[in-house]
C-alpha cells in the first residue's frame, strides 16, 4: 500500500524565513515555488539520494487547527551520524524533539522541532543504506 516517501509537507507562518533556513539546512535552494494572490504560498525541495520531496506550506492553507505543539506525526529522514545531524540542526535554531536513541543495532532515531513548529525526524537506519546498495550495485 505505501510504496515510498512522496512528499513530506511542513507549514511555516513565515515562508521566506523557513524558505532559507531549509536552504541551508539541505545546501539546495527549492526547485519548485507557487504564489497563492501574489503572497508566497509554497516552496518545494528535492532531497537525499532518492530525491524525495519536502514542501513547505504556507500556514494560512493548515486544514486544521494548529495548536502550537508538534503534531504527532514524525518523518524521518536517513543520516549518516544521528548526534552531528543534531547537533547542526539545533546550531540552527532547532530544539530538540527527542533524544537520539538506539532501536537495535543499526537503527538510532533523534528528532527536533523547527523554528516554524515541525518535527523533523532524523535516523541511521541500516535498512535504508541496505536498499540504497541493493539499487546502486551493479
Amino acid at each position: 500500500m505505501l510504496r515510498g516517501l512522496s512528499t513530506v509537507s511542513f507549514f511555516a507562518d513565515d515562508l521566506t524565513a523557513a524558505g532559507a533556513w531549509y536552504t541551508e539546512l539541505l545546501g539546495v535552494e527549492p526547485y519548485f515555488r507557487r504564489s497563492v494572490e501574489g503572497r508566497l504560498a509554497y516552496l518545494e525541495f528535492r532531497t537525499g539520494d532518492y530525491g524525495h520531496e519536502l514542501g513547505i506550506v504556507d500556514g494560512r492553507f493548515v486544514a486544521h487547527e494548529r495548536p502550537g505543539q508538534p503534531g504527532p506525526a514524525t518523518t524521518y529522514w536517513h543520516v549518516d551520524d544521528p548526534a552531528a545531524a543534531l547537533e547542526r540542526l539545533e546550531s540552527m535554531g532547532a530544539t530538540v524533539h527527542d533524544k537520539p536513541v538506539e532501536h537495535g543495532p543499526g537503527f538510532v532515531t533523534a528528532s527536533v522541532v523547527d523554528p516554524f513548529g515541525n518535527v523533523l525526524g532524523v535516523m541511521y537506519n541500516q535498512h535504508y543504506l541496505d536498499v540504497l546498495a541493493a539499487r546502486t550495485e551493479p
